[in-house]
């Protein structure tokens, strides 16, 4: 028996190479056909002809509501192919794979899960304001610069004191700073910066997430969904700011509003959620779900940023992974296999 984190990925995981994911890997058809059924009455394609596409679309896969479903679908369907010889003794998730950490930690229901999700990801769709972009702080080795991100966090207060100019950070993510802000502010960051790889990246059909800029859908959220579909979790869940939600001592009203206001319109500390997991649970392996396997790296780079259990760099990680792996990536079919019981 090993003990493990389990890891929830949010929006972008769900690309063309991971069409047809669902077919190959989800367990439960009863389950499924609940989803499909919830999608068919709103008038949304279902999750199985998305899933079952003869080719990606980013205009019908990407919308807020499909991606959202597709992704959520991908993790909860990973949960339940997880091996019996894995305890998990917390779920974390970043950004919208908090959604999912509800759902997986038994705070709501899967279907409750799964309507949070796609409500969420159809409000940002119509209603969310501004966009975001990525931007790393580490370099190819992946060593901690304080430095360097403190340099881009100045710039990224200087942007946003200039008229009209809206930038923020969203999310930190590892190695790389998620900023929400408008044309003018991401425009004026992406252009200040020196270009390095692909970054700065644009992320195309986002809202400026974790920021002010998605106000009205924080208050719409809040408005449309009840405290009462709320739980004790069976689970210990790690939200954005590292706080533990424990099994037994959870203020559920407390749940409902940190999870439809101060998740929507404040930074995500993704990082922070990874260090909590490792400093108080331990675990033998942390697992990052599926879709995708993008999620990976950002989790090694946080217990980098960590120091935890002696990594420093991204060839110790690179080491300890070859000798006695500590991250699974579900998405990655040679780590799939040694954490599942099924595809």
């Amino acid at each position: 028996m090993k003990t493990a984190v389990l890891i929830c990925p949010g929006r972008g995981t769900y690309n063309r190479a991971e069409l047809g994911t669902l077919a190959r890997t989800f367990p439960d058809p009863a389950l499924m056909a609940r989803f499909d059924a919830a999608r068919r009455e709103t008038g949304r394609e279902t999750l199985t002809e998305l899933d079952g596409a003869a080719r990606f679309s980013q205009a019908k896969h990407g919308r807020g509501d499909a991606a959202a479903g597709l992704i959520y679908a991908a993790t909860y369907g990973d949960m339940l192919n997880l091996s019996e010889e894995i305890e998990v003794v917390a779920v974390t998730g970043n950004s919208m794979g908090w959604y999912t950490t509800l759902a997986a930690a038994g705070a709501v229901t899967p279907e409750v899960g799964f309507d949070i999700t796609t409500t969420m990801g159809a409000m940002m769709q119509d209603n969310g304001q501004g966009g975001q972009t990525l931007y790393p702080h580490m370099g190819e080795v992946w060593l901690p610069d304080p430095t360097a991100k403190q340099r881009l966090m100045d710039l990224v207060a200087e942007v946003s004191n200039r008229p009209n100019h809206v930038l923020a950070l969203s999310i930190d993510l590892g190695g790389t700073l998620v900023l929400a802000g408008n044309e003018a502010g991401l425009a004026a960051f992406e252009a200040e910066v020196a270009p390095h790889d692909r970054f700065p990246m644009r992320l195309p059909a986002h809202a400026g997430f974790h920021s002010p800029l998605v106000q009205t859908v924080s208050d719409a959220a809040l408005a449309h969904f009840s405290p009462d579909l709320f739980g004790q979790p069976n689970l210990p869940m790690i939200d954005g700011r590292g706080q533990t939600w424990w099994p037994g001592a959870t203020d559920t009203k407390a749940l409902w509003d940190y999870t439809f206001d101060h998740q929507v319109t404040r930074p995500y500390d993704f990082t922070r959620a990874i260090a909590v997991a490792a400093r108080e649970f331990a675990p033998d392996l942390f697992i990052v779900t599926g879709p995708g396997t993008t999620l990976g790296g950002a989790v090694a780079q946080s217990l980098i940023l960590t120091n935890w259990s002696g990594l420093t760099s991204k060839a110790a990680f690179q080491s300890r992974q070859a000798a006695n792996p500590i991250l699974i990536s579900m998405g990655r079919e040679e780590q799939r296999g040694l954490v599942t019981k099924g595809p």
